[in-house]
């Protein structure tokens, strides 16, 4: 009995231990995600009348709000958004990644190479890349001896963001594809060679199932951060340009409505619209993950 207490005493010490550590944690959480949060769902139901002042208005901020043809056109864009961005680069970055795994010389410098853009501050990446295609003397048009405005045009900005979002996110995906690719057993391609797999049909009867779960969490974290870009938009293309209505997110008509007209309230309706857009994405994802996923080892 003695014993029991005893070990029972111990067990208490260690969980108490345990809830120390992971205090900063939670306590972080708490501070910087959860109750932000909560002060923006309160918010989105408010009027700000300056200087913290808040009225309630019930739903009035959700109904202008979806009443707003902007705000669809900034939705449609977002989604555009993810379209154009989420399936190419994850092809690409999962490319990348096959050919890094291969016997190749100096591969550790070439997964250095393509991991520097997530490395650089994104203010300069977009400094460059707005370079490149600026419409009177960018190198891509001189290269092309043509005279496309690529980020004036409003039937070719959303492009030229998705070119630059691909750009700067290939090689932090390929990374994760990485290792996901070198924890598959090279048994199994040697028994699918013996059988005679050519490499196409390893590819997908090994190498892709195998690699699916990596594969699922990058595009849930591609998916999260797309729905959510505003600062390469931001720098990419200026409030005095018109084609910023062509490529306007979520979050940028939020940065204008919040900071720029001073309607906290709207802005707060379109965080938490962004938040649940995110929510039905995921649920999605993970109610799909069942038919293509593989988990088993």
């Amino acid at each position: 009995m003695k014993t029991k207490m005893k070990l029972s005493a111990a067990a208490r010490r260690e969980e108490n231990w345990g809830w120390i550590m992971v205090a900063p944690t939670i306590i972080g959480l708490i501070i910087l995600n959860l109750w932000p949060f909560v002060q923006t769902l309160y918010t989105s139901f408010c009027e700000h009348l300056g200087f913290g002042h808040y009225k309630f208005i019930g739903l009035q901020n959700y109904v202008e709000m979806f009443q707003n043809a902007e705000f669809w056109r900034a939705t449609w864009n977002t989604i555009l958004f993810c379209i154009l961005t989420v399936p190419l680069g994850l092809f690409l970055s999962l490319l990348v990644a096959m050919l890094l795994n291969a016997k190749i010389k100096g591969k550790g410098v070439f997964r250095t190479i393509f991991f520097l853009p997530m490395v650089c501050a994104p203010a300069a990446v977009t400094m460059v890349w707005r370079w490149i295609f600026n419409g009177e003397y960018g190198i891509l048009n001189q290269v092309l001896g043509a005279h496309v405005g690529w980020i004036t045009d409003p039937n070719v900005v959303m492009l030229s963001c998705a070119i630059v979002a691909i750009w700067s996110n290939i090689g932090y995906d390929a990374v994760l594809l990485l290792a996901g690719l070198q924890n598959i057993s090279k048994s199994y391609y040697e028994a699918a060679s013996i059988d005679g797999a050519g490499k196409v049909t390893q590819f997908f009867h090994i190498t892709l199932p195998m690699v699916s779960p990596t594969l699922f969490v990058v595009m849930i974290m591609r998916l999260m951060s797309s729905i959510k870009v505003y600062d390469l938009i931001y720098m990419m293309v200026e409030d005095t340009n018109p084609a910023v209505t062509s490529v306007q997110s979520l979050m940028y008509l939020f940065y204008r409505e919040s900071f720029i007209a001073g309607s906290r309230g709207s802005g707060s309706a379109i965080v938490i619209w962004t938040v649940a857009l995110i929510g039905m994405v995921t649920i999605i994802q993970f109610v799909g993950q069942k038919k293509w996923v593989n988990y088993d080892v």
